[in-house]
C-alpha cells in the first residue's frame, strides 16, 4: 500500500515538534516546553459566549468566508498594527495553519521559489512541497534576521514568494520599521508576494507591532496570517484569519469552500467577543517569566532576550551534543521536554527551543534542571 501514496507526502518528515510531545503527552513527572500552548485558561467571557451560543443552538455553517461581525471586528482590530482594510478582504480560517496552506496553494504554480528564512515554523517548507513549490532556505544565524543583502544573495532563485514570521517562532525576533523597509524593498525590486505570519503579534515586548502590509504598497503584495490561539490561549478551538488583496482572498476562499466550507460557527462567536480582551496583563506575565527563565539561562548556555513571542532559543553548541541528543538526554535524565532547534531548519542545529508558556512553578524546576544538566557534561 505505501506504493499507492501520494509521492510527495510520503517524502516529508513527521513534524519534530510532535515527535517530542507525543513523547510526553499524559505523562505527570514530565515538564515540558516543548509545544508553544499558554497556561491560562481561554478568557471567561469568551467562554461565556460560546456557551451562550450554544444553548441558543446556533451550531449551524457560517458563510464560507466567516461571520461579517467577526470580519468587520478583525478588520478595525488591525488598525493597531498599521493597516487599513475591510471584512471583505478577510478570511476566517480553521487556524493559522489552515491560512498559510490556503496563502501558498493560492499563489504558488509548479516550481514556483519561495525563500524561507530559517530557523523557521515547521510547516513553511512542507506546505510549500506540497503545494509543488520549492522551498529555497535562507540560514539568518547568528542575529536569525533577514536583512536586503541576505536577500539579494537569493535573487538568482527569481523567488515568487517570501514566507516571514514575526515575533518569531522559535527565535523570538522581531522587526523594526527600518528593517521591515529593506525586506520590501526586495520585495518590490523582485514582483514578489509575502506570506506574512503574525499569530504573536500582541506578544511584541517592546513598542507595539507592525505589519508589513501597513508599508507603502505592501498592502497589495502581502497575505498578513494571525489568529486566536496565542495571545487568548484558544489554541483547540482553530480559529484564525488572512488578510489579503481581493484576487488572493478570493482564490484562498475557492480551496476554503471545497476543502473546510467554514470555521466552526461556536469558535467564530468566541473570537468576535475576544476582540474585546485586554491583553497588557498577559504580555506583562510573557515578560515576566521571559527575563526570569532567559536570565536563569545565562548562567550556563548562550541565550539571546526573546523580543516577543514566547519561545529562548538557547545555543547548546558548547557542550558537544547534537540538537537530538541534548533533548533526548534532557527528557530522559532530567525530565524536563525541550524541542530540539534542528526541528526549524538545518540552521537551528546546535540550538534548543523553550517554550516558556508554563506556570513560573514549573519554569523554576525546569531551568534548574536544565542547569544541572548541562553542568553533569562537564564532569
Amino acid at each position: 500500500m505505501s506504493r499507492k501514496i501520494n509521492e510527495r507526502v510520503s517524502s516529508i518528515e513527521p513534524s519534530g515538534i510532535r515527535r517530542f510531545f507525543d513523547l510526553v503527552v499524559g505523562r505527570r513527572d514530565i515538564i515540558s516546553l516543548g509545544v508553544g500552548e499558554p497556561d491560562f485558561p481561554v478568557p471567561w467571557s469568551v467562554r461565556e459566549s460560546m456557551i451562550y451560543s450554544l444553548e441558543r443552538g446556533w451550531t449551524s455553517y457560517t458563510s464560507n468566508r466567516g461571520l461579517k461581525e467577526l470580519r468587520d471586528g478583525i478588520a478595525e482590530y488591525y488598525k493597531r498594527f498599521g493597516v487599513e482594510t475591510s471584512g471583505d478582504n478577510i478570511l476566517i480560517t480553521t487556524g493559522v495553519s489552515e491560512g498559510l496552506d490556503l496563502a501558498l496553494r493560492a499563489v504558488i504554480n509548479p516550481g514556483d521559489v519561495a525563500l524561507i528564512p530559517e530557523p523557521c515554523y515547521v510547516a513553511y517548507k512542507p506546505l510549500t512541497f506540497l503545494a509543488y513549490g520549492e522551498p529555497v532556505e535562507i540560514p539568518t544565524y547568528p542575529n536569525f534576521k533577514l536583512n536586503y543583502d541576505k536577500l539579494k544573495s537569493y535573487e538568482r532563485f527569481e523567488p515568487k514568494v517570501l514566507i516571514i514570521n514575526y515575533p518569531n517562532n522559535p527565535t523570538g525576533v522581531t522587526y523594526s520599521k527600518r528593517e521591515l523597509e529593506e525586506i520590501a524593498d526586495f520585495v518590490f525590486e523582485n514582483d514578489m508576494i509575502v506570506v506574512s505570519d503574525e499569530i504573536y503579534a500582541e506578544l511584541t515586548y517592546k513598542g507595539r507591532h507592525l505589519s508589513l502590509a501597513s508599508l507603502n504598497g505592501m498592502e497589495e503584495r502581502t497575505i498578513v496570517l494571525n489568529g486566536f490561539s496565542k495571545s487568548y490561549a484558544m489554541t483547540g478551538l482553530r480559529i484564525g484569519y488572512a488578510i489579503a488583496p481581493d484576487e488572493i482572498i478570493d482564490a484562498m476562499t475557492k480551496i476554503h469552500q471545497y476543502s473546510m466550507l467554514c470555521a466552526p460557527i461556536t469558535s467564530q462567536i468566541g473570537a468576535l467577543e475576544a476582540l474585546k480582551v485586554e491583553l497588557e496583563r498577559v504580555r506583562a506575565e510573557y515578560m515576566r517569566k521571559r527575563n526570569y527563565f532567559v536570565n536563569r539561562l545565562r548562567r550556563f548556555l548562550n541565550v539571546k532576550m526573546p523580543e516577543g513571542a514566547f519561545y529562548a532559543f538557547p545555543s547548546i553548541r558548547g557542550t558537544g551534543l547534537s540538537s537530538e541528543e541534548f533533548a533526548e538526554r534532557l527528557l530522559k535524565e532530567k525530565g524536563v521536554a525541550v524541542v530540539p532547534g534542528n526541528a526549524f531548519g538545518r540552521s537551528g542545529e546546535g540550538y534548543i527551543r523553550c517554550a516558556y508558556a508554563v506556570s513560573m512553578e514549573k519554569l523554576k524546576v525546569a531551568v534548574e534542571r536544565i542547569g544541572e544538566f548541562v553542568e553533569s557534561l562537564k564532569s
